[in-house]
């Protein structure tokens, strides 16, 4: 009788053998006592990569169950998502889920002038800021510097996030009586102070303070007064009108929704906190904040789609061609004040590590 044998080609194994080379085996994870405690958070006992790994092993580790897979992972496709959906409403000239297509009054669609830019500054710096976090999370764990020029960088995509949502909100989602009020008149000088303090605060905090409640305080209080003073349009919006009369506020109380638990879990170590060890792969505050997050920032690109298309017809005749360019300036100006902020931060933080290992 016959054998069969279950040896694969000689031809595939030719094959395997540079790819083999090419993909090494990853290093096993391991436990907080093995890393240093730069790379430890708090109740997460295991699931750490080894640090000092070459970057490839750390791109490769992209498929490797660990205690940052979900964090890579979940901003990673978010920005994929969030980007194919602009690209669908581009080419579709505001096409809404499904194909349904959503004209304004005047039945104008999408086209980038000076109404839209802001819109498209607002995806970009969604999607550059979804995308650093996760290369944050991926490669943060090759070196001392790495990490915190990670973090910095990450630190300055978040601001520039956050001024884009203000920009984007007093543009498409204000009403008018809340343009009257007093807040709407520095809304966006004070929006775009915010977002700066909170990017030189998180900068500072993880380069300067050890302690974990520190460094959180650091970074939770400034970020949040920045965010109560970006969603106040919204919420305004959303005690004043009648959601049967707008399909975007039903969109804007959901992001709300999911936004609030997320800065609950960023701020405080649940549920690893009641069970240290057993959320370290999945489920610790952390992973549930980018979870939260990225479908919070989808749905408000959605809403804020609607809104475009709404208010884009009368947007030029209410705030002039002149003032929508200056407002797309001052968003380059944040951004360049945060890079050079990332910058200088990252500068500290190389003399600081070459002081330290001088003393050794």
């Amino acid at each position: 009788m016959p054998r069969v044998t279950c040896a694969p080609p000689s031809l595939c194994l030719s094959l395997l053998r540079p790819l083999k080379h090419l993909l090494p085996s990853l290093p096993p994870t391991v436990r907080d006592v093995d890393v240093p405690p730069l790379y430890r958070k708090r109740f997460v006992l295991s699931g750490y990569r080894p640090v000092g790994l070459s970057r490839r092993c750390y791109i490769l580790s992209l498929f490797q169950i660990h205690n940052e897979t979900l964090n890579v992972w979940s901003h990673l496709l978010a920005a994929v998502c969030m980007s194919m959906r602009f690209l669908v409403f581009a080419v579709l000239q505001g096409g809404g889920i499904l194909g349904f297509r959503l004209q304004g009054p005047e039945g104008q669609g999408f086209s980038v002038d000076a109404s839209s830019l802001p819109l498209v500054l607002y995806v970009l710096s969604a999607i550059t800021y979804l995308s650093c976090s996760a290369a944050a999370h991926l490669l943060q764990a090759h070196s001392e510097m790495e990490h915190h020029s990670l973090c910095f960088l990450d630190y300055a995509c978040m601001a520039v996030y956050q001024y884009s949502c203000a920009m984007a909100l007093y543009l498409y989602t204000s009403d008018d009586a809340w343009k009257q009020s007093m807040l709407a008149q520095i809304f966006l000088p004070a929006s775009a102070v915010l977002s700066w303090l909170s990017c030189a605060t998180c900068c500072y905090a993880t380069l300067h303070f050890c302690r974990p409640l520190h460094r959180k305080l650091c970074q939770v209080v400034p970020m949040g007064v920045a965010f109560m003073v970006v969603f106040n349009p919204v919420a305004h919006r959303l005690i004043s009108y009648s959601w049967k009369s707008n399909s975007a506020l039903p969109l804007h109380f959901l992001q709300m929704v999911l936004f609030l638990p997320s800065a609950f879990f960023f701020s405080f170590p649940v549920p690893e906190l009641f069970y240290p060890g057993h959320c370290d792969i999945v489920a610790h505050s952390h992973q549930i904040v980018h979870v939260m997050l990225s479908f919070s920032m989808f749905i408000q690109q959605e809403a804020l789609f609607k809104d475009f298309l709404w208010r884009r017809p009368a947007l030029i005749r209410e705030f002039g061609e002149e003032h929508l360019l200056v407002v797309c300036a001052s968003f380059l100006c944040l951004m360049l004040c945060c890079v050079m902020m990332a910058i200088a931060m990252r500068w500290r933080a190389k003399a600081q590590l070459q002081k330290e290992q001088r003393w050794k």
